[in-house]
């Protein structure tokens, strides 16, 4: 047990030392503008069909769900503000995240550790050039600002998702009514709460697949293993630091 805790904290250290780096080097010399382009295509765009269909079907999914409890009380006419609602605050953040997480954590991690373990990022360091720079950096930056963006997506499709059912499908609400609880449920604080989150997620996605990526060694087989470690690793993060906003924005 002490050496399982010796290690985790020993590792947990080892992040926030590549963190408080990838974060100083922002506004330090030179900047890889080029990397950070190339990774917001890599991460963005790359990422855009399958958050499309996700945000679709968590939209109508919650519709189907929430349309037959609110029949039971004589309340159909609230759905678009529960979808809403679920929606930007909760389900379009974390779900986006967890896909972004699977597709880019995992890619992130595996392309550090093959650079790791074909002595790549050694030759960086002989030719004078800052790993954490020219890798780490770029890829924080590119997925701080994404995320949200791709958020912002997953939330438009989902709502659309859920008055495809709702009005088309099971015909519980016209439409001018669905979009007009939908809009009228939104505060300022639910919006700040769904824009928030995945800007902190992205930063996490992307300093915990460098970090397992860094950390890689053992061959091909170790690559394998940061991939698996990045993705779950990041996976569990998002949730805890969801459950620590949500506490924030409830307690405020």
């Amino acid at each position: 047990m002490h050496r399982f805790l010796t290690a985790w904290i020993g590792s947990f250290q080892e992040f926030l030392l590549l963190a408080k780096r990838a974060y100083t080097n922002i506004l330090r010399r030179p900047h890889y503008f080029d990397d950070v382009l190339m990774q917001m295509d890599i991460i963005g765009f790359g990422s855009l069909p399958i958050v499309l269909l996700t945000g679709a079907f968590s939209g109508a999914i919650i519709t189907l769900q929430m349309a037959r409890a609110l029949n039971t009380y004589g309340a159909g006419s609230q759905v678009g503000s529960i979808v809403a609602l679920t929606v930007v605050r909760e389900l379009g953040p974390l779900l986006t995240a967890i896909v972004v997480t699977g597709r880019n954590a995992s890619g992130i991690a595996s392309e550090l550790g093959s650079m790791k373990v074909t002595e790549q990022i050694d030759a960086m360091r002989a030719l004078g050039t800052d790993p954490v720079q020219k890798l780490v950096t770029p890829r924080l930056i590119a997925t701080a600002a994404m995320l949200p963006c791709l958020t912002v997506v997953a939330d438009a499709i989902g709502l659309f998702g859920g008055y495809l059912v709702a009005v088309p499908l099971l015909q519980i609400i016209n439409a001018s009514q669905y979009w007009n609880t939908s809009w009228r449920a939104l505060v300022l604080n639910d919006l700040a709460q769904g824009l928030i989150k995945p800007f902190v997620f992205g930063m996490l996605i992307a300093l915990v697949g460098c970090f397992y990526g860094l950390r890689t060694s053992g061959g091909t087989q170790g690559v394998g293993r940061a991939t698996t470690h990045a993705v779950v690793a990041a996976s569990i993060w998002i949730f805890f630091l969801a459950f620590l906003i949500d506490k924030i924005f409830v307690s405020s």
